[in-house]
């Protein structure tokens, strides 16, 4: 039994490259039965972030605030090179004041996606990173994004800040603490036990977050169809710009290792899309949203690719943890 729920771990982290595809088609085309379930996303990201704290310790946090360098650069590609990029794209697709290029800007202000820690797991990252920025970044959003988008466009906002907080102790703070109590209670060898039944249902909840989180937008992109051929372009090439200016910037650090790469790629790649789409059809127009529901849609296959040629030219080794 043990080597059957490890076995199907293992397949599921080899099957990234067509299981998320296959997942976003499913809930895209068969959404209206999985709408009712999509309020359990965030406990199943809840589950999903316990497992993966359960292999990380103090230890492990207290190095990563000892040196924070990278997730200095990290916020610093993700808030201030992306959305320069964002603006300088759009303006000369669309135009400074077009609705497209405040949807571009917004994805990139957004905090990072907690989802990023999860490929940063799968993939041979830094756990204990990972989670440091998204909890850091999280905290800081109720001041970056609406300062940002009155900085590019004069545009005052403001948003649900106690739900934004409530979701993330919910889906990242409380399931990690207590990862982290358990870790250092079982001195780290907890996930190494219960790794048979915990990994195997995380894999199950993971493909269901990525299937319910299509399910959810597909209304929004079948009403906004009409204008994603002119903007999928303009997506694709800021959401690739995220991955490999994430994955050669920690060049300019000295404690850089592919480790850190491989972090600093998918957290500067992702965002929180969910709370992008929220701001774009509550403060701006339905058209702001149309780059926003693209980078859902192209964010995780674009994951998925970015694994295989980690993978396929740099071949890192997936984490031992992630198998035993």
């Amino acid at each position: 039994m043990r080597k059957r729920a490890l076995a199907f771990s293992s397949w599921v982290d080899r099957g990234m490259f067509w299981i998320t595809p296959l997942m976003l088609v499913m809930g895209l085309i068969f959404s209206k039965p999985f709408l009712p379930f999509v309020p359990a996303i965030p406990y199943l990201f809840a589950y999903i972030t316990f497992v993966m704290g359960v292999g990380c310790g103090r230890e492990h946090l207290k190095h990563v605030f000892a040196r924070p360098m990278p997730i200095i650069l990290t916020l610093a590609l993700s808030h201030l090179v992306a959305p320069l990029a964002a603006f300088a794209l759009g303006s000369v697709l669309f135009g400074a004041h077009s609705p497209y290029t405040v949807g571009l800007v917004l994805f990139t202000i957004i905090p990072l996606g907690v989802s990023s820690v999860l490929w940063i797991e799968l993939s041979g990252g830094s756990l204990a990173l990972g989670l440091a920025m998204v909890l850091l970044d999280s905290a800081l959003s109720p001041i970056v994004v609406p300062g940002l988008i009155q900085l590019f466009f004069g545009t005052a906002l403001s948003f649900d800040t106690l739900g934004l907080m409530r979701d993330l102790l919910l889906m990242v703070v409380v399931p990690t603490a207590l990862g982290v109590v358990i870790y250092e209670r079982s001195g780290g060898t907890f996930k190494q036990k219960a790794g048979p039944i915990l990994l195997p249902i995380s894999k199950v909840f993971f493909m269901l977050v990525i299937l319910l989180n299509a399910a959810g937008i597909a209304p929004y992109a079948y009403e906004l169809r009409g204008d994603l051929v002119s903007v999928i372009p303009a997506v694709l090439l800021l959401v690739a710009f995220g991955y490999v200016l994430g994955y050669y910037a920690p060049l300019l650090l000295r404690q850089r290792t592919p480790e850190l790469s491989i972090t600093v790629s998918f957290a500067a790649g992702m965002r929180n899309n969910s709370l992008g789409l929220v701001l774009a059809l509550g403060y701006f127009s339905p058209q702001a949203a149309v780059p926003v529901v693209l980078a859902i849609l192209v964010q995780q296959p674009l994951a998925t690719l970015h694994q295989f040629v980690l993978r396929k030219f740099k071949p890192y080794p997936l984490k031992e943890s992630l198998h035993s």
